[in-house]
């Protein structure tokens, strides 16, 4: 039998690209659809009372909010007048799972996993909310959500779903080519001596690069799904895909400003003895229903190569665009043409891009500026206000 040779990294990146992009696209329409859907501020005016830790986790579990969306989202709900553990819950839970996460996570590494994940995730939520209504947290600078317009339209969904798309992009791309770097670069004999040395070392050893790494809920899952593959216990890869969605330096540095130090510890301890609680739980009760990420078998379908174009084409679309915003002209010294605008419904880096952008092509406009918290946008050039408020509002955002 002749033996084939290894893929090189280019066709491995593709092969994971083929098995991610069709669930992805899913996740995103089906996030878009519960957008437009769902009434506006539907989210904040149920996590009051004694059932608003639950209700604040139950629901944030499906949303698509990634790591940099969920701040702005979890202490924004504080600001609304939710209790302190619905907004810890929600800043637990969200960013470790999502109907994106969900699928792409079954097709990986199987359904069993997939609903252990997102199990977990919800325990870890009502968990670290409930403490968290338990310890005193402090008063600070606390941005809130938007109560800007609510676009339910075609139009408005297809915006937020690519919105939730570019706000990703970059981890998604890492994520990839991180996972085909870990197929074919790192010899088996590391990982296998790693993993000889019990599940409980191997998933310290995976918390410890976690917690502060920024990765997002569905660029995790084909790096975890490689570590399976090349032998790491799936227990360990929950870990990974628990705590590195759902802790980093920024989310960590955001609830102590806004909850204090003690919440901060609750944070932080729901998130490294649930993952490795559950971690070792799933070892113990699915334990081999994880299985390492599939190949194909023959020729990929039609939808598969179509899927995987589409995502490579927005890929290619949002790094363009964010170059282009990288190299867009600075705000100058000259103070006496500087306009500055409140603006209401900026939750993450993309929709500072989105918006500087939309500035930026303004005829006579020198220099764009937006900031994400407190929102503001400051524009530089010889143009009248009213131009700078329309152009604020035509890109989905609230001039004030």
């Amino acid at each position: 039998m002749e033996n084939k040779e290894d893929p090189s990294l280019i066709q491995s990146c593709w092969q994971i690209t083929i098995e991610l992009a069709p669930w992805l696209l899913l996740g995103t329409f089906i996030a878009a659809l519960l957008h437009g859907l769902l009434p506006h501020r539907f989210v904040q005016r149920h996590l009051q009372g004694k059932g608003g830790v639950a209700k604040a986790v139950l629901l944030g579990v499906p949303l698509p909010l990634c790591s940099c969306g969920v701040i702005p989202a979890g202490l924004g709900l504080k600001k609304d007048g939710a209790s302190n553990g619905a907004s810890v819950g929600f800043l637990i839970s969200t960013p470790q799972t999502g109907v994106d996460s969900i699928l792409v996570s079954a097709n990986f590494l199987g359904w069993p996993f997939a609903l252990f994940k997102v199990f977990s995730a919800t325990v870890t939520g009502l968990v670290g909310g409930y403490l968290a209504d338990k310890v005193e947290a402090v008063e600070g600078p606390i941005t809130a959500v938007s109560d800007g317009t609510h676009d339910r339209s075609l139009q408005g969904m297809f915006d937020h779903g690519m919105q939730l798309l570019r706000s990703i992009w970059g981890w998604l791309l890492f994520g990839i080519i991180a996972s085909a770097a870990i197929q074919i670069y790192i010899p088996d004999s590391w990982l296998t001596e790693m993993a000889a040395m019990g599940s409980v070392v191997a998933c310290l050893a995976v918390l410890v690069f976690s917690v502060p790494l920024y990765v997002c809920a569905t660029a995790s899952v084909p790096i975890a799904a490689a570590l399976v593959m090349k032998g790491v216990p799936a227990s360990a890869a929950l870990v990974f895909l628990m705590a590195g969605p759902a802790s980093n330096l920024a989310t960590i540095g955001a609830i102590h400003r806004g909850f204090g130090r003690q919440v901060v510890g609750v944070y932080l301890a729901t998130i490294a003895i649930g993952s490795i609680g559950f971690g070792l739980a799933f070892d113990w009760v699915l334990t081999a229903t994880a299985t390492a990420m599939h190949t194909h078998h023959g020729d990929p379908s039609l939808l598969e190569v179509f899927s995987a174009g589409i995502l490579l084409c927005l890929i290619a679309g949002f790094a363009w665009s964010d170059l282009r915003a990288q190299l867009r002209p600075k705000l100058g010294k000259d103070v006496d043409s500087l306009l500055e605008v409140p603006v209401e419904g900026l939750t993450c880096g993309g929709c500072v891009r989105k918006l500087e952008g939309k500035l930026s092509d303004i005829p006579g406009v020198q220099g764009v500026q937006v900031q994400l918290e407190p929102g503001m946008a400051r524009v530089q050039g010889s143009v009248p206000e009213a131009t700078i408020r329309r152009a604020i509002h035509d890109a989905g955002f609230q001039p004030v």
